[in-house]
């Protein structure tokens, strides 16, 4: 092949980037994005200003990288070879080049094949950056670059020897032909994403951004930039944590007069420093991190953890301060945690890690700890180290620039070490992606969130925030499955249980305790939370001894109708209590309850483990089989239903994502591109129907009319009996009807209806419509929030259904076990099955209903409104009386899209 074809051929007389500036700069085609390894690079679309480091990056090649790539002998690169490949005009000609520092590493393009919808991409990468994932990242951003740009195909030629190239292609996901000639493999592919190509994408994605997290907890050697010997200050702080820690690697201290800070040699700056730093704690004035930033780029740090004040959180000009940093420190190839941050803690015997302010440390545990604020960090970890709650990993991210909560769900995915996973959010970086993960991550290890932040998100996360309102939260947890809990002390309440005991398999929950009154109040708050009693609750009396309370706990541990247990204990006066609960721990442990049935207690109103009724792990710190206890039996009992229901969801079907038979993705697609046009706006009756035809939704017949004979000739048309209603939805929903006329038996009635109807409102038409069997009212409709997406909500109508907000909601996509629970979540939905022997409607056809308007929302994010109304439910059938959809130009989900950091 031809050294000067091999980038393809392009298309006669196209604008370039060298000619007339008549080209745009793709902007939105630039991206951060985490490679295999961890580390980060910058990709943006090739411009003529980087001739000279094209030159360079060639020179750097291997002659097998060029062999490969140009299929021939290619030492030098001529200059007309050199205009073709940095000069490109961003539609038939693209390229990308994929930055670290000021070099480029990797280069991916594409050449429009004449006039068709087809290109021929390539790609090569610097010989020292192969094996870390740019060309599987080059191909996904080339693709979605190309779909923009018209292009629905990609070819390559790739030499058969170059085995790794064809990996690149074959694994991506897509659907390749694959032909052989002369040695030379011919590749050629849809570029469309397909369920495979997203699947791939993002399991890369995951194990990029959980590797990267694993290179802040795992470091080989800390320096701290501002180590101070003044005990006030941060710098002084931090240093001596790591070192009290014991941390397992070399602490470097960084003070530019200092000789030793706490007896540890100290260098003027991070370059002098003699060995590799792979973790950098920064603490000096924020006017000065630019400066500590250059050096760390020059010394080849992985991870900065920035704890200094005074960024985004003062305003505009912090913000752009803080945005620059990141840039910068992305396209250097490193991940940042803050500015503003706490702190990053790794208690694993094996590091030891202590990079935070917090001078008091949780013992060794297998919970995982994200947290955004770093003040109330160091209360946290306080109260964490006061119940007993070991920890395995904490991160404070602060102003959460770079390193967010999402990155943690995908690194404790994958960590062996943690178990539970604890959340303190004050605001969503990015919602969508939040919720896929911990959909995926709740279904192996539990999730507890705290969300503050409710009504006002504070300065320092503004820049890196989007606002979700309340109800989009409560349905992106419920779905995912994560414990919401509304406060710190609830999160560790759950979070013992969690940490000690096993998962019910049930509800029903057995009550043995030493006080009638603490077992029926617990019995209460047990069946208030909709938990189910096995029997009375236990009462041996408060004389009983040590040896009368532990036999009744066994007794009720190995019921098989009890799949948890609470034990209420008042202490007695003649009796130690120490001796109560070494039996009790004894006769669980006998039982061997800890491996199948949780058991919750109220020893002495202790809060966390007391010493009597822990089982000792390795290390002496509570492992599993502890009893954790609560001050009180409302706690014990809440929490213990929190974690009953999170059971529930975890043993539920997860369902799967099926597509209804008779859509018609196609001519939606073609419909609504061609309505929007005209911009935004409410589509027309026809349209709606036209539409909504598309997803197999059928409306009851009907006719829009305007005078007393056009409506009684469109009820004989239609068939009678009808109904005659106002196109004013003010009058058709009003408590009285007003605007409404049901079956009308007559064309005398209907005219009577008309009469009455034009009296009350300002217009000559009204709607005529076929009557659809009795059934109950319903409503479907799409809530668009604009950060987080489409939600499905589903309710009763009724003026007691709206003013009670009795409506449920989940997050698109639907699995069919979504749906299903959808229409049964809201209060009023037992009408629906049959309440007090009234017939049940027909729910396998309410459920498709929902299902198809759940489909129309994924595939077409331009219709922003949707409301089905009403909609009948009953044992004939559903039938769509009433429809609106308003349609607007697609919003940028941040969850779609090639992988990239926000």
């Amino acid at each position: 092949m031809d050294v000067t074809d091999t980038s393809g051929t392009g298309t006669p007389g196209s604008t370039d980037a060298a000619g007339d500036g008549a080209v745009q700069y793709p902007r939105q085609w630039e991206a951060d994005v985490v490679l295999a390894d961890g580390g980060t690079v910058h990709l943006r679309p090739i411009t003529p200003d980087d001739a000279d480091q094209l030159i360079a990056f060639h020179s750097r090649l291997s002659d097998r990288t060029r062999y490969f790539r140009y299929f021939g002998p290619y030492p030098r690169m001529p200059k007309r070879d050199v205009d073709r490949f940095s000069q490109v005009d961003y539609r038939n000609r693209v390229a990308l080049v994929a930055m670290l520092g000021d070099d480029i590493v990797a280069v991916g393009r594409f050449d429009r094949l004449g006039e068709q919808d087809s290109a021929e991409a390539a790609f090569v990468v610097e010989d020292g950056h192969q094996g870390r994932g740019l060309g599987s990242i080059l191909l996904e951003h080339l693709a979605a670059a190309a779909r923009e740009c018209g292009l629905r195909r990609f070819v390559a030629e790739v030499l058969a020897e170059n085995s790794a190239m064809v990996r690149v292609f074959r694994d991506a996901g897509y659907e390749i032909k694959r032909a052989m000639e002369e040695g030379v493999v011919h590749l050629e592919f849809a570029i469309d994403p397909t369920e495979q190509s997203v699947a791939v994408a993002r399991a890369r994605e995951e194990a990029a951004e959980a590797r990267s997290v694993h290179n802040v907890l795992h470091p080989r050697a800390v320096a701290v930039i501002g180590a101070s010997t003044d005990h006030a200050k941060i710098g002084h702080a931090v240093l001596a944590n790591l070192l009290t820690a014991d941390f397992a690697g070399p602490v470097y201290p960084v003070h530019p007069e200092h000789r030793a800070v706490r007896g540890v040699r100290a260098y003027p700056s991070v370059l002098e420093i003699p060995d590799d730093v792979d973790l950098a704690v920064v603490a000096v004035p924020a006017a000065g991190v630019d400066e500590v930033l250059d050096a760390c780029l020059a010394k080849g740090v992985k991870v900065l953890v920035i704890l200094s004040s005074g960024f985004s959180e003062t305003g505009p000009s912090g913000r752009d301060v803080e945005r620059r940093m990141v840039r910068s420190a992305r396209a250097h190839g490193m991940r940042v945690v803050g500015p503003n941050a706490l702190g990053v803690v790794n208690t694993d015997p094996g590091w030891r890690l202590n990079a935070t302010l917090a001078p008091r440390l949780p013992g060794r545990g297998r919970t995982g700890f994200f947290c955004q604020s770093g003040a109330l960090g160091v209360a946290i970890l306080g109260v964490a180290t006061e119940r007993g709650l070991g920890l395995s990993t904490f991160v404070s991210a602060g102003n959460r620039a770079d390193v967010s909560g999402n990155d943690l769900l995908q690194y404790w995915q994958t960590d062996s070490t943690t178990d539970v996973v604890l959340l303190y959010l004050e605001s969503f970086g990015n919602p969508r992606k939040f919720a896929r993960l911990a959909r995926r991550l709740a279904r192996m290890k539990p999730i507890v969130a705290v969300k503050s932040g409710r009504n006002a998100v504070r300065a320092g996360l503004a820049a890196t925030s989007v606002q979700v309102d309340e109800t989009s939260v409560q349905a992106l947890f419920e779905q995912a499955g994560v414990i919401r809990v509304e406060s710190v002390a609830q999160m560790f309440d759950t979070a013992l249980l969690l940490a000690h005991q096993p998962l019910p398999s049930g509800d029903r929950v057995g009550i043995v305790g030493n006080s009638s009154a603490l077992g029926m109040l617990a019995a209460d708050v047990a069946l208030a939370q909709g938990l189910r009693l096995a029997g009375d609750p236990v009462d041996v009396g408060a004389a009983a001894g040590p040896e009368e309370f532990a036999a009744a706990v066994r007794d009720a541990v190995v019921r098989d109708d009890v799949d948890a247990l609470v034990t209420v204990f008042a202490p007695p006066v003649a009796v130690p209590g120490a001796e109560y609960a070494r039996a009790l721990r004894e006769v669980l442990q006998e039982a061997d309850a800890a491996r199948s049935t949780p058991v919750v207690t109220t020893f002495l109103a202790a809060e966390g483990v007391p010493d009597e009724l822990a089982v000792p792990g390795p290390d002496g710190t509570p492992a599993a089989g502890s009893v954790p206890s609560y001050p009180s039996p409302e706690r014990a009992v809440l929490s213990l239903a929190r974690v009953v229901r999170y059971a529930q969801w975890r043993a539920a079907p997860q369902g799967e994502f099926i597509r209804p038979d008779g859509i018609d993705h196609d001519r939606a697609r073609s419909l609504v591109d061609g309505w929007l046009e005209d911009g935004e706006r409410q589509l027309t009756d026809d349209e709606a129907v036209e539409l909504l035809a598309c997803y197999g939704i059928e409306l009851t017949a009907f006719r829009k009319v305007a005078g007393a004979e056009a409506a009684a000739d469109a009820a004989e048309e239609l068939g009678l009996p009808v109904a005659v209603k106002s196109p004013s939805p003010q009058l058709r929903h009003r408590a009285d009807l007003a605007g409404v006329r049901l079956d009308l038996r007559s064309t005398t009635a209907v005219r009577d209806a008309y009469d009455d109807m034009r009296k009350l409102s300002d217009t000559d038409e009204v709607y005529v419509q076929r009557m659809a069997p009795r059934g109950n009212s319903c409503v479907i409709d799409l809530r668009d929030d604009p950060s987080f997406g489409t939600l499905v909500a589903f309710g009763l109508s009724g003026v007691a259904s709206e003013l009670l907000g009795d409506k449920a909601y989940r997050a698109v996509p639907l699995t069919d076990t979504d749906v299903s629970g959808l229409v049964r979540a809201p209060r009023a939905a037992p009408l629906l099955t049959g309440y007090r022997g009234d017939e049940p409607a027909d729910m396998v056809a309410l459920e498709d209903l929902v299902h198809r308007v759940a489909i129309l929302a994924e595939d077409l994010s331009e219709v922003r409104e949707c409301a089905l109304e009403p909609v009948l439910a009953s044992s004939e059938g559903v039938f769509v009386a009433g429809a609106r959809i308003v349609i607007a130009g697609s919003p940028s989900w941040p969850d779609t899209g090639p992988r990239r950091l926000r």
